[in-house]
């Protein structure tokens, strides 16, 4: 082989390898651009759909049942969950629910204002419909990704469900105890009746326990249960219901 044809060959092979290179990365453009199309649309088609159909299984039903909690729900329309309850939920985890689009600045100004001055994690910031969107598809840890996440999906949840069903949403997949998700389970595991039927002074209770469900027993409550049901239950009296919707 002589000089002009090594030269020739090292041409082809160095322009054979910069088409390679440019083929790999733009295999991975593409990739990467489905990758945010389905970060950026698949939330919006889950979301719509739960809009008619109730979820099959949320992480953190998945994840107790990994701890070797079993999981006990029975979902139920919001028609059939007592207004005490509903009521009581939105007085204890978010009163402004039907006033905000899913977020309550005022709350996160007072927690980010509160954080700087003890140096440590305050709760109160989180509204329902952050809490449905962090049940529905995120794990329990507290860290910046998942509250970003939480974030982001809140923003779609609340575009594009009605107030009605995301507290219907909540109400049928939050925790309530070990392996207890949802109203209805919660209800027959704790006072023996159906959601439909608890009383004011139950429906408080429930209430009192949601940040701590793992620990706080309704059936069982202690003197700070019983503090915090009195005191929700005197604020679920100011708060008005819709008829059909938690929001007149």
């Amino acid at each position: 082989m002589n000089r002009f044809e090594r030269k020739s060959g090292g041409r082809r092979d160095r322009r054979g390898q910069r088409q390679r290179r440019g083929a790999r990365a733009g295999a991975f453009r593409r990739w990467a651009g489905y990758l945010l199309l389905a970060a950026f649309v698949g939330p919006a088609v889950v979301i719509l759909l739960y809009r008619v159909v109730p979820p099959p299984v949320t992480p953190l039903m998945l994840i107790r049942a990994a701890e070797g909690y079993g999981i006990s729900r029975s979902w139920v329309p919001l028609s059939r969950i007592s207004p005490h309850l509903q009521r009581a939920v939105i007085a204890a985890e978010d009163a402004k629910f039907c006033a905000h689009r899913g977020f309550d600045w005022d709350a996160v100004g007072n927690a980010v204002e509160r954080y700087q001055k003890k140096r440590k994690r305050v709760l109160g910031a989180s509204t329902i419909s952050m809490q449905t969107s962090k049940n529905l598809f995120l794990w329990p840890a507290r860290t910046f990704l998942r509250k970003a996440g939480e974030a982001y999906l809140t923003v779609w949840l609340e575009a594009l469900l009605p107030k009605a069903r995301i507290l219907e949403l909540y109400l049928n997949v939050i925790e309530w105890g070990p392996g207890i998700y949802g109203a209805e389970a919660a209800s027959r595991h704790y006072f023996g009746v159906g959601a439909a039927q608890l009383s004011a002074h139950q429906a408080a209770l429930l209430a009192a326990v949601l940040p701590n469900p793992i620990y706080w027993h309704p059936d069982r409550p202690g003197p700070w249960t019983r503090d915090r049901a009195a005191t929700i239950m005197a604020r679920a009296n100011s708060v008005a219901l819709g008829k059909g919707t938690p929001c007149p």
